[in-house]
């Protein structure tokens, strides 16, 4: 207790406290670990804003709610300089810089590479290589998250649904309700599993649309797009790559934009300075131009101000609750049986657009042994970088 009041933000305006945090995101490479690690550094050990065990704590707590943790703690640490409105112009500083690059790549490729078959090749060549990336991503959260039978149990059931065409909100709240009750009450946890194997048998479900029978781009109004990108964010557990599926679903699903398209904006997303859920504002742009890139990013990073700014007093508490832990936990595991879920449909559509599977396989291979074996912030660009050069070369 001695040590968090002896350190404090210095004082600071607020147009200076902007620009610090604009600094940050400039230099924000490398995934969130990179970016918290250039957090601590600067404001911990250097600064002294907070003790360093305060802030191991804040960040335990931002690790359990939804969306992307440095972004999180910036908006948090903008709080304690200046209050909520220090919050919002840190957190706003922090994404800034990746989502004026990424509206910049987003418009390079609708107007210059997307439809010109001089890319095909190199595109279809950082979409196989992103699905290794994706598919070590899912390793690394499901370390993680499944931690016992039980939730590898409820994330194949969330996996199955998923590729079955259920509501996303199914899997959420049934394995999130089920974990809850079986840890506390295991006689409530038998009754909740027969509710919801019963209203998975009454409800109807049905697949994804196909493109031929979903609604057209023209339909992608800004409302859409902006609950789109807030499921998306609602949703981020563990890692922006739980964004995937709900942002897939609302939009490749509806025909607004392709698969490929979709896995390019994912790509582009792991080489720019920001939170991986960046690729919301590639996704919403190619679906409804500049204004749906607002939109979808509006959406996805809302939660992320929402929750430090309105629960800043009271996050530690309220996260402390056990009950809350274990439905959380419950829901993770949903999650992560989504990702896989999605990652097998992202999987089935790439392939379906090359004739040599064996070749498109190896090179899928050869990306995920590159992103389990290798680290550094530049793993990702290289692995992106070298799909792209042996596409072009494979498939030109």
């Amino acid at each position: 207790m001695t040590e968090d009041k002896a350190c404090s933000p210095p004082p600071l305006s607020l147009p200076g406290l902007f620009i610090r945090f604009l600094r940050f995101g400039c230099l924000a490479f490398g995934g969130p670990v990179a970016q918290i690690a250039m957090i601590r550094q600067a404001l911990v050990e250097e600064e002294h804003w907070l003790s360093s065990q305060r802030f191991n704590r804040l960040l335990a707590v931002m690790q359990i709610l939804p969306g992307p943790e440095a972004h999180e703690l910036c908006v948090h640490m903008g709080m304690m300089a200046r209050g909520r409105l220090g919050g919002f112009l840190a957190g706003l500083g922090f994404m800034l810089p990746g989502f004026v690059l990424m509206l910049l790549c987003a418009f390079a490729y609708v107007r210059f590479v997307a439809g010109v078959g001089a890319f095909d090749g190199a595109l279809l060549g950082v979409q196989l290589a992103v699905l290794g990336v994706i598919a070590r991503a899912v390793q690394r959260i499901a370390v993680h998250i499944l931690v016992d039978r039980m939730l590898i149990l409820l994330a194949a059931i969330s996996a199955t649904a998923t590729l079955a065409g259920l509501p996303f909100w199914g899997p959420l709240l049934a394995t999130g309700l089920v974990y809850a009750c079986v840890r506390s009450l295991p006689l409530a946890g038998v009754l909740v599993i027969g509710l919801c194997v019963g209203g998975w048998l009454i409800l109807p479900h049905g697949g994804m649309p196909l493109p031929a029978q979903a609604e057209r781009v023209t339909a992608a109004g800004a409302v859409a797009l902006f609950l789109t990108g807030l499921k998306g964010g609602l949703l981020t557990f563990g890692g922006a790559y739980t964004a995937i599926p709900y942002v897939r679903h609302d939009t490749v699903g509806r025909g607004w934009i392709s698969d490929g398209a979709f896995l390019d904006g994912v790509a582009l997303a792991g080489t720019l300075p920001a939170p991986l859920v960046i690729f919301g504002t590639f996704v919403g742009y190619v679906a409804g131009g500049w204004v749906g890139a607002i939109a979808v990013t509006a959406g996805i990073f809302l939660p992320a101000f929402a929750f430090s700014m309105i629960f800043f007093e009271r996050l530690e508490a309220v996260v402390g609750n056990a009950l809350l832990h274990r439905f959380l936990d419950g829901v993770g595991a949903a999650v992560v049986g989504t990702i896989v879920a999605t990652l097998l449909q992202l999987g089935a559509s790439t392939f379906a657009r090359t004739e040599d599977w064996a070749f498109a396989i190896l090179l899928v291979g050869a990306s995920l042994f590159a992103a389990w074996r290798l680290k550094g912030k530049w793993v990702t660009p290289a692995i992106v970088a070298s799909g792209a050069a042996i596409g072009w070369a494979v498939w030109r």
